[in-house]
């Protein structure tokens, strides 16, 4: 079959990313981008090689016609009035993360995704992390019996530095919790296989930024943050989020533990496993102790390109390319990016107004 042809909406740090995936991903080619910043445009054409048409506008790249799948990898502020001018026939959609940064413009954007005949596809590559991957397939097979409860950690380095520095301001992000940690709702979903009911957070901007001034603004995104999840059957789900905590062992953990085992991915390379029923626990010298697998999780060598994901974003955009070919359903809705963002919302909610913040109350249909 001929190359899909991709066009890049969006030519900074994630663009690039996906350009240099789409580069080394059979079957496919990137033959159009689109950014306002120069700079960009011309780091993104150089990494895309070949004959790559170039646009200030996404309206003019789509207005060229020759592609069959957009990659909208625009600031998150953007992703809604971009979308706008792409619901064109046949043409397949992949949105990068979070979907919105509103759930206004969520709730529009599956709308019209409802009644679009391509493949649309959000962006949440955590879930084909190598030892992600392995946690929900361990889950799935009933290795942790019954999970009730989840928990992530995320110790990293503050926010990278974007063209304009847009990313330092909730109104472009939506917030920290909706920027940064969608991924992590979305995990939680998927472990549990749940949509949760209600959300309780604790959160603060105590060390990043405060000292950058942008024509006459602070920052004030925030830098830390617990997140508690409850779920209609009981389970609960915790986020720990620290963004000036450099000097971590893992920069991403995370647990899940049930009635017969507990599960731990420490990312990016590690996975552990404690498993086995409770009734068959080995007595030792400190009293009953988990029977425990450790292992590493090596990089899966069909990946051409590891990239800044150790391969997610090079299986994710595989599914993609596969279900354009198959005309199937994509493997990551507009719905789970829809719920990944409601999350966010709801935690910052919660903060600004120091209450337990329901899910019903954001009214998602």
């Amino acid at each position: 079959m001929e190359d899909i042809r991709f066009g890049i909406v969006g030519a900074g740090m994630m663009g690039q990313e996906h350009i240099a995936n789409l580069a080394a991903l059979p079957g496919v080619r990137v033959v159009a981008l689109s950014d306002p910043d120069a700079a960009m445009r011309e780091q993104a054409a150089a990494r895309a090689g070949g004959d790559v048409a170039v646009f200030t506008d996404h309206r003019d790249l789509v207005a060229a016609g020759g592609v069959d799948a957009v990659i909208v990898a625009s600031p998150n502020h953007t992703h809604r009035t971009v979308l706008d001018d792409l619901w064109l026939d046949g043409l397949h959609l992949f949105v990068e993360k979070p979907l919105c940064t509103t759930i206004a413009d969520c709730l529009a954007v599956r709308d019209r995704a409802a009644r679009h005949d391509g493949v649309v596809w959000v962006g949440l590559e955590y879930r084909y992390m190598p030892a992600v991957d392995l946690l929900l397939r361990r889950v799935r097979a009933g290795d942790a019996g019954r999970v009730r409860m989840v928990s992530i950690r995320e110790h990293r380095y503050p926010f990278l530095m974007k063209v304009g520095d847009w990313n330092r301001f909730d109104r472009n992000t939506g917030g920290t919790l909706v920027e940064k940690c969608c991924h992590f709702f979305d995990l939680m979903n998927l472990v549990l296989d749940e949509r949760p009911v209600r959300v309780y957070a604790s959160g603060a901007q105590d060390v990043n930024h405060l000292d950058e001034v942008y024509d006459g603004e602070v920052p004030d995104i925030l830098d830390n943050a617990y997140v508690v999840v409850d779920y209609p059957s009981g389970a609960r789900a915790a986020l720990d989020l620290c963004m000036f905590a450099e000097g971590s062992r893992w920069e991403q953990e995370l647990v899940a533990v049930g009635d017969a085992g507990k599960l731990e991915a420490d990312l990016p390379g590690f996975m552990e496993l404690a498993r086995g029923r409770r009734a068959e626990l080995v007595v030792g010298s400190r009293g009953p102790e988990w029977p425990v697998e450790v292992r590493a999780v090596e990089d899966d060598p069909e990946i051409r390109y590891l990239g800044g994901h150790h391969g997610a974003s090079y299986v994710e955009l595989a599914r993609f390319r596969d279900a354009i070919r198959a005309d199937t359903a994509p493997e990551v809705t507009v719905d789970d990016g829809l719920w990944s963002v409601a999350m966010g919302v709801a935690a910052h909610r919660s903060i600004d107004e120091g209450r337990p913040v329901d899910l019903a109350e954001l009214d998602l249909g």
